[in-house]
């Protein structure tokens, strides 16, 4: 009996992998929200599945991180690899990378001056992601501690942000702790939507010079 269920889980994985999971991640590549990645699949996928396949992805390519950036503890990459049987039958297996980490000894610590404008944040911040770029920045982000300990701040913090960072955000599984997100578009938006309306506190990691930028 148990070797049945666990050959109709596997078979499950493998049907799921194979009719939504690689569209998922390409969609996820592509800057989709996991709404709209919902919408795109054929094949009738759990919007929790959805969920929970975007944010394994986000974590296993370093999108976001649940360790703080520098921590010296290894990150594990995680990808597919599609292979053929000799009859020509493609499958998929699941490869996982552990690299090593990068300590964040002798790291620049900066506060943010209080009353800085965000005309003047978002100046400060792209001069550092031109020096690092986005790949090696990351901005700490609490939402889901925050919805977890303080609902009313949460629909503050939701409120601040546009329709489509929103979605983004509700879209998203977060831990109930602090975790850290590359300051690609998404990343660098919503903080710095957040800031304008007084509802972002935490820091900025730039892994290329070795800085922390430690905000409100």
């Amino acid at each position: 009996m148990g070797e049945n269920r666990y050959f109709q889980k596997a078979l499950s994985d493998f049907t799921y992998e194979t009719a939504s999971g690689g569209a998922i991640r390409h969609l996820v590549d592509s800057g989709y929200t996991v709404r709209q990645i919902a919408e795109q699949l054929d094949f009738p996928t759990p919007y929790e599945r959805v969920q929970k396949t975007v944010w394994e992805h986000l974590l296993g390519q370093k999108t976001i991180l649940s360790e703080k950036p520098g921590s010296g503890e290894g990150k594990e990459s995680v990808y597919y690899v599609r292979e053929y049987d000799r009859y020509g039958k493609a499958s998929f297996r699941r490869v996982v990378v552990l690299e090593d980490g990068e300590s964040v000894a002798d790291w620049t610590v900066q506060a943010l001056e209080s009353g800085k404008t965000a005309e003047e944040l978002f100046t400060l911040l792209q001069g550092k992601l031109d020096a690092n770029s986005a790949e090696y920045a990351y901005a700490s982000f609490e939402f889901g501690l925050t919805f977890r300990k303080n609902p009313t701040q949460y629909e503050a913090m939701l409120s601040a942000l546009e329709d489509l960072q929103k979605e983004y955000v509700t879209g998203l599984p977060w831990e109930g702790r602090q975790v850290y997100h590359k300051m690609n578009t998404w990343g660098m938006d919503i903080l710095m939507q957040l800031y304008r309306a007084g509802q972002y506190q935490g820091e900025c990691f730039f892994l290329k010079t070795k800085e922390i930028l430690q905000i409100g």
